[in-house]
C-alpha cells in the first residue's frame, strides 16, 4: 500500500489486551525469579525470608493479574467496574511503554500498538459514564483535516468556514452547532497545549494520526481525551479526513444535553 493509499484501519482492543497479557506472563515471571535465584541466600540470613520474600512476590503476581483482568472487563463491558481512573493511570504511564518495546521484540507495528491504545483509552474513558456539559468539552482538530489549498484558513476559527463540503470541516461545524460544543483548529501539539490550557475542557476529543494522539493523551493526564484517528489517503498530514459520524457517536456518549441542545440535533 503506497503513502497516496494509506488508509488507517478501524482500531481495535484486541492487541493491545493481548499484549498487556504477555506482558503481565512476563512481569508474573521476573517477580519468580527474582524470588527463586536468591531463595537459598535469603535462608542463610533467616530461615523464614524466603517464605516472606515468596509471599510479597505472590501477592505482588496477584495484582498484576487481577489488575490485568479488570482492565480486560472494563474494556470488553465498557463498564465502570473498579478503579478506572487508576487504571488508566496505569496503563497511560507505565503499561504503553511496556507494551510499546514488548510489541517490537515481537515485531509487530508501533501504529498498530498504537491504535489498540487509543481504542482501549477509549473504553475506558467512556467506561466511567461521565456525562460533560457542552461547554466544558473541547473538539480538538489538526490543521490537515483542511483543504491544503483552500484561501480561508480555518485555524483559531472554524466557524469561518463557507461550508463548501470539499472537506470535513463542514461537517464538523455542524457538530459544533448541533451540541453547541467548542471545536479548535491546532497547527501542531504546542499549539493544541496552549488551547486545553486556555479553554479548560473536562474533557477532550481529539482527531489526529496514531503518533500525535496517543502523545496527546500521554501529556493530558488526567484529563479525559478520546482519540479518532483521522484517514490519510494522500499521506500523512496532507489533505487527511475523517468519519464525522465518528465524532457525532463518540460525543453522544459523553455530553450532558439539556433541551436546548437535544431540540438543536
Amino acid at each position: 500500500m503506497t503513502d497516496t493509499e494509506e488508509k488507517t484501519a478501524p482500531p481495535r482492543k484486541r492487541l493491545f489486551v493481548t499484549l498487556m497479557g504477555v506482558t503481565c506472563l512476563i512481569v508474573v515471571a521476573v517477580i519468580f525469579l527474582a524470588w527463586w535465584i536468591p531463595n537459598r541466600g535469603l535462608a542463610n540470613i533467616h530461615p523464614n525470608l524466603p517464605h516472606i520474600v515468596g509471599i510479597v512476590m505472590v501477592v505482588l503476581s496477584g495484582v498484576a493479574i487481577l489488575g490485568t483482568g479488570l482492565l480486560v472487563l472494563t474494556t470488553a463491558l465498557v463498564k465502570d467496574i473498579f478503579f478506572t481512573r487508576f487504571m488508566r493511570l496505569v496503563v497511560i504511564k507505565f503499561l504503553l511503554p511496556v507494551i510499546e518495546f514488548v510489541g517490537r521484540l515481537m515485531g509487530l507495528n508501533k501504529d498498530s500498538i498504537r491504535q489498540s491504545f487509543i481504542a482501549m483509552n477509549n473504553s475506558l474513558v467512556i467506561s466511567q459514564r461521565q456525562k460533560v456539559r457542552p461547554d466544558r468539552v473541547l473538539v480538538l482538530l489538526p490543521h490537515c483535516i483542511q483543504l491544503f489549498d483552500c484561501e480561508i484558513k480555518v485555524t483559531g476559527d472554524i466557524h469561518k468556514c463557507v461550508q463548501c463540503g470539499r472537506c470535513d470541516i463542514k461537517g464538523l461545524v455542524d457538530i459544533g452547532r448541533k451540541y453547541h460544543i467548542d471545536i479548535s483548529v491546532a497547527t501542531g501539539g504546542t499549539l493544541a497545549r496552549k488551547v486545553i490550557v486556555e479553554k479548560r475542557p473536562k474533557l477532550v476529543l481529539a482527531v489526529a494520526c496514531e503518533r500525535d494522539l496517543t502523545s496527546g493523551i500521554k501529556d493530558c493526564y488526567p484529563l479525559p481525551v478520546i482519540g479518532i484517528l483521522n484517514e490519510r489517503p494522500f499521506g500523512p498530514c496532507f489533505n487527511t479526513v475523517v468519519d464525522v459520524s465518528k465524532i457525532d457517536d463518540a460525543l453522544s456518549q459523553v455530553l450532558l444535553l439539556d433541551g436546548s441542545a437535544e431540540a438543536s440535533s
